[in-house]
């Protein structure tokens, strides 16, 4: 998997971990499946196919999340980690909003996502 894919993943999981001050009712198990996340994209990070560098990263352009998502699916690789990103945003959004089973679901499916 790419490493800029990784980083960029991982940076976003961070930043979404620590927007919430508010302990909802699985503030505790969010905080778990972040952990658990993470340690999955460490695992991967690098261990994927590279793909050739495109014209816009020769005219030291940044990658955007979105090119380098359309890359990482061109290998074929990142869909589960990005289903888990989505799944733990859901289960925060569900524990602010106080909905302890909506929190619960979206965990499950990041849960799976990020089962090897």
């Amino acid at each position: 998997m790419n490493v800029v894919r990784i980083s960029v993943l991982t940076s976003t999981a961070f930043i979404l971990s620590t927007l919430s001050s508010f302990a909802g009712p699985c503030a505790t198990a969010i905080d778990r499946v972040q952990a658990q996340l993470d340690a999955r994209i460490d695992a991967t990070a690098g261990v994927g196919p590279a793909a050739r560098e495109s014209s816009g990263a020769l005219l030291h352009h940044q990658p955007t999340p979105g090119s380098i998502a359309g890359a990482e699916q061109k290998l074929g690789e990142g869909k589960s980690l990005e289903v888990a990103v989505a799944s733990l945003s859901r289960a925060r959004e569900a524990d602010k909003a106080g909905n302890k089973e909506a929190c619960d679901q979206a965990l499950a499916e990041a849960q799976r996502a990020i089962a090897p």
